[in-house]
């Protein structure tokens, strides 16, 4: 081999140990994959469409009824049932709009524990009473438990207070992601948090947190990115994950 074909060969060489190391970004579809046929936003369906494209991760919301039962919708109100005042027969007597009932968590993660190739994002929304939302805490971690789906949950939240219960209370080794925006990644690292699970818009104004992150060993998700160029900015800045309505679009961009 010449000299000019030694150069090209370690040139190639060092360019494909270059691509090798560079971290994969990961796809954590928003609300499960709900943008496809037959699906909707929380529904079971959207979870297996998650799995069926290769996502990482598939994202959903949870609520505590009136009578402590956990539910899978993302809005307070759905259906004019407001989640957190009506009993869980109420809650899940509201069909989305692929004809699905709104599901129990119960019967999500049933559902769920039969993907096994797919990590489940668990979010707890802010409750209004304080002591609902430490018991809608205790009876997710319990659920995830038994159903031996902890090393597969990651736990994410705007309630600070959900957010150290969580820390509290589930299993050594669980991650627990902060969404709110108002924390350093110093502060959540005190705090015993795994990561920064934080808005496009704020890590826009913030992209030192990247970096910051990073260098205290936090992960760093960033969220709801539909739009290529902001899906490239994200892979760019260094980010982990990336929730999307758009996975397939991610995918494309970033490799499964």
């Amino acid at each position: 081999m010449n000299k000019t074909a030694l150069i090209a060969a370690a040139a190639f060489m060092a360019v494909s140990a270059a691509a090798a190391s560079t971290p994969t970004v990961k796809t954590i579809a928003h609300r499960g994959y709900w943008k496809t046929e037959g699906s909707a936003q929380n529904s079971i369906r959207a979870l297996v469409k998650a799995d069926s494209v290769g996502c990482y991760a598939s994202e959903f919301d949870v609520w505590l009824s009136a009578d402590s039962v956990p539910v899978v919708n993302h809005d307070a109100t759905f259906g004019g049932v407001c989640m957190q005042k009506a009993p869980a027969a109420e809650c899940t007597s509201v069909t989305l709009p692929n004809g699905e009932k709104l599901p129990t968590l119960a019967a999500y993660l049933d559902s769920a524990a039969a993907l096994p190739g797919l990590r489940l994002v668990l979010e707890l929304k802010e409750h209004a009473d304080r002591a609902h939302e430490r018991l809608a805490v205790e009876l997710c971690v319990a659920m995830i438990r038994e159903r031996g789906l902890q090393q597969r949950t990651d736990y994410i939240t705007f309630s600070r207070a959900a957010m150290l219960d969580f820390i509290a209370l589930a299993p050594a080794g669980s991650r627990v992601y902060y969404l709110n925006g108002d924390m350093t990644p110093q502060e959540l690292k005190d705090a015993g948090a795994a990561g920064l699970d934080y808005s496009l818009r704020t890590m826009q104004r913030h992209p030192e947190w990247f970096g910051q992150a990073k260098a205290l060993g936090l992960e760093v998700n960033v969220w709801t990115v539909n739009d290529s160029a902001d899906m490239q900015w994200c892979i760019e800045q260094g980010a982990d994950y990336i929730t999307t309505n758009e996975p397939e679009l991610l995918q494309s961009i970033a490799g499964k």
